[in-house]
């Protein structure tokens, strides 16, 4: 049986992508869409790299960390290298979110202090208006 390749339309309706994004990935090397004359068909390995490479995007890795370990893929070893490797950059990424996720928290509560105490101040010079006036 063979495998359903599907066109860049459907690629892009199904992950909700655009064609210049498709074409983007395969510049990086990291989908490989089969060639027919001018059009690029994606099968089911392309539609799953697809997936991580969206999945790796939203939790911030770089593209270059996402073609590492996409490179890592290997069924031979049921796939226990790529699967460390992504858990160790997960680690990582996840220990820089909750560092910015604290720098932002920090961040929120200064500039709630500065809003009261500009407002503290606006009221007290409006209030000194009104008595002089």
């Amino acid at each position: 049986m063979s495998e359903r390749l599907i066109t860049i339309r459907e690629m892009c309706d199904e992950f909700d992508v655009t064609p210049r994004t498709l074409r983007f990935y395969e510049s990086r090397e990291l989908i490989f869409p089969l060639r027919r004359d001018m059009n690029r068909f994606y099968g089911r390995s392309d539609r799953a790299r697809l997936k991580l490479i969206l999945r790796g995007k939203r939790f911030g890795f770089s593209l270059e960390e996402i073609r590492q370990l996409l490179e890592l893929y290997d069924p031979t070893e049921r796939n226990v290298t790529q699967t460390r490797a992504t858990i160790a950059t997960a680690h990582d990424r996840l220990a820089d979110m909750e560092r910015q996720y604290d720098e932002l928290a920090t961040a929120i509560l200064e500039l709630r202090h500065q809003i009261a105490e500009g407002e503290k101040w606006l009221n007290s010079i409006q209030t000194d208006a009104r008595q002089t006036a």
